[in-house]
């Protein structure tokens, strides 16, 4: 045991302070944290899944954030927390985009698949900090490979571009955003004859994605008339813009008539509208409804979105808060499919499909509602990034939320989608030894965006222009993999493979850190220090055929492996809070002790069972082995002239 902390504290005192200097120690576990790539620090999930095998395929695709408003440069939070990430359906993160958007709010990341025959991805980014001229934000589009193809920019009178929707329509040639216009108003409709204020009035637009150019603009006003808003007017009209939000538009879609349903939240009304004339064909919902609802009511709704249509039905879904920030109407949310009998005489609205809060809550911002393509409902309920999955019966297969309550995300998605990065992957590698045990390589990789990563092979030379030796292969495991090779190998490099073994792509060539000083790490003169050996000696020594003692689980081993793991939860016990790199020092202290207790040099088949049997021996008693995050500043959430709600 002794022998275990001497060589753990001489590792750590001679590390090279540049290595150190990639990491930063506090007490926050909310988000992650990689030896490759130490910039991200995306949230992490809290995963709960109830049926495995009905949960839909596919990656989440969320954008958190912390303030609705863009943080000014004093209160900013620390790259790369917000923005756009990928997730898969553990919750490990797969893309993190935060650090290419400085920064800024990314609102409705999603895929979109009915441009081309190829896949892109779309999202708002919020407008940049007032001082940083004239940025008014834009939508974006990214291809599969996470490279910038376009931006809708505004291109009228308005001061920003909304961040409630950019949804590109079929053939990609034209997208709908929703509008908010700050306006004078005779204010008579809510009894105030003699008055005049501002008011924020709401609408959409229908854009050309190519230039911006506005081809469709719709405003409330005067359609939708003030006294029809189910919000508090303010105790005296504003003198000053934004004004009164008297309507609060969150989504828009069209249909193949060229119709367009509105979602307004503070009418509690959802708009079907004409793409002629731009008058108002129904409302469903609210103060003026042209339905009967037959078994449910809604309020303070998201996300309308068209599911099927003919001449006398039309299907919708939508997300019902039933809430807001002051007030409720029902004791939960849910996300509804309704069917709305428009050949009816009067209309009637049925719910069809209900799908309530897991958790028995109510998401009184924000949210949305996806029908995924095998028939399961998949649900954003926005507040610290909370989404769940349900089949089409109302079962709840998955729901998962952010361990961090400081950020959330406006709307969830669920997609089927292959990203591949155009930049290699990350690797790198450390070399691990004292004077009474072997030097060991310990290799970290990933590929920021990848998908298909199955597996990665580990490579070595003996000198930068040298032959690669294949050392290795370990199966891919979350964001970034880690691997074990003995001896000390140097100029290193991995390479993906997916389920195939088909190679995706490959590092560069990195040389493995070393200590900056063997003396203090207890090795005498120069000649008698650890030097980078010959990979082809190493593994060319190990006989594949041969058994090791595990593959005939040998009892000695199975001793070893579990006097190690009890040694290594001393140690982190005896270490407290240093940090999460120690404990990924003393891991791997823990498997040079067994390897020179009971393991020969293995490589290829026994080297992936000597790693299987060290993760089942060793981690799983183990905190995480990820460094622990940087600690945000936590600024107040501002009040704004519009939050997304």
């Amino acid at each position: 045991m002794l022998l275990l902390l001497w060589s753990l504290l001489s590792f750590l005192l001679v590390l090279d302070l540049s290595v150190l200097a990639d990491f930063d120690y506090f007490e926050d576990d909310d988000l992650t944290s990689f030896v490759t790539r130490p910039e991200i620090k995306a949230p992490k999930f809290d995963v709960v899944v109830h049926d495995p095998a009905l949960v839909t395929p596919g990656y989440w695709f969320v954008a958190p954030y912390a303030n609705i408003e863009p943080d000014p440069p004093t209160k900013k939070y620390m790259p790369c927390q917000i923005g756009p990430h990928i997730y898969d359906a553990d919750g490990n993160l797969v893309w993190a985009g935060s650090c290419d958007y400085k920064n800024q709010n990314i609102f409705d990341f999603k895929v979109v698949n009915n441009i081309d025959d190829k896949t892109h991805l779309s999202f708002v980014v919020e407008h940049a900090f007032q001082n940083e001229g004239d940025r008014r934000g834009g939508g974006h589009l990214l291809n599969s490979h996470y490279e910038y193809e376009n931006e809708v920019p505004v291109t009228n009178d308005l001061g920003a571009f909304d961040i409630h929707e950019f949804k590109i329509l079929d053939g990609g040639k034209t997208a709908l955003v929703t509008v908010y216009r700050p306006e004078v108003l005779n204010l008579s409709g809510i009894n105030l004859p003699t008055e005049q204020g501002w008011v924020m009035t709401g609408g959409f637009e229908e854009l050309d994605v190519a230039t911006g150019r506005v081809l469709f603009e719709w405003r409330s006003f005067p359609q939708i008339p003030l006294e029809e808003s189910t919000t508090p007017f303010p105790d005296i009209p504003s003198m000053y813009p934004p004004g009164w939000d008297y309507l609060h538009v969150n989504s828009v879609d069209k249909n193949a008539d060229g119709d367009y349903l509105l979602s307004a939240r503070f009418t509690d009304t959802i708009y079907l509208i004409s793409g002629q004339d731009g008058h108002i064909i129904w409302r469903l919902g609210g103060r003026k409804s042209d339905f009967v609802l037959e078994n449910f009511r809604f309020s303070r709704q998201h996300h309308a979105r068209f599911l099927e249509s003919n001449s006398t039905h039309i299907t919708i879904s939508f997300l019902n808060n039933a809430s807001d920030e002051e007030s409720q109407n029902e004791p939960q949310s849910s996300a509804l499919i309704v069917i709305l009998d428009i050949a009816a005489s009067p209309m009637t609205a049925t719910a069809i499909k209900r799908y309530s809060r897991p958790d028995g809550g109510l998401s009184r911002l924000r949210g949305n509602a996806q029908l995924l393509p095998n028939g399961n409902m998949f649900v954003g309920w926005s507040e610290q990034g909370y989404h769940s999955e349900f089949t089409p019966d109302g079962t709840c297969v998955m729901e998962a939320r952010f361990i961090s309550d400081r950020f959330s995300t406006y709307r969830a998605y669920k997609f089927d989608f292959h990203g591949r990065p155009q930049t290699p992957p990350d690797l790198k590698a450390f070399v691990y030894g004292s004077p009474s045990s072997s030097p060991t390589t310990v290799f970290y990789v990933s590929w920021n965006g990848a998908t298909d990563v199955a597996s990665w092979n580990f490579y070595a030379r003996a000198t930068a222009d040298g032959q690669s030796v294949l050392i290795g292969n370990a199966p891919k495991t979350g964001f970034e993999t880690m691997f074990v090779s003995d001896g000390y190998m140097d100029w290193v490099s991995a390479e993906a493979l997916d389920a195939d073994d088909t190679p995706l792509g490959i590092s560069e060539i990195h040389r493995t850190i070393v200590p900056n000083d063997w003396l203090a790490a207890g090795f005498g003169l120069d000649e008698n220090r650890p030097v980078p050996q010959d990979p082809e000696t190493v593994v060319g020594g190990n006989d594949d055929d041969a058994p090791s003692e595990m593959e005939h689980g040998d009892e000695h081993a199975d001793e070893h492996a579990a006097a190690t793991g009890a040694d290594a939860t001393l140690a982190h016990e005896f270490l407290g809070g240093i940090g999460g790199l120690l404990v990924l020092i003393l891991v791997m202290t823990s498997i040079g002790l067994l390897a020179g207790a009971s393991i020969c040099a293995l490589r290829g088949r026994r080297h992936r069972r000597r790693q299987a049997r060290y993760h089942e021996k060793i981690l799983s008693e183990e905190a995480e082995t990820e460094a622990t995050p940087l600690t945000a500043a936590q600024p107040t959430r501002s009040d704004n002239t519009n939050p997304a709600r």
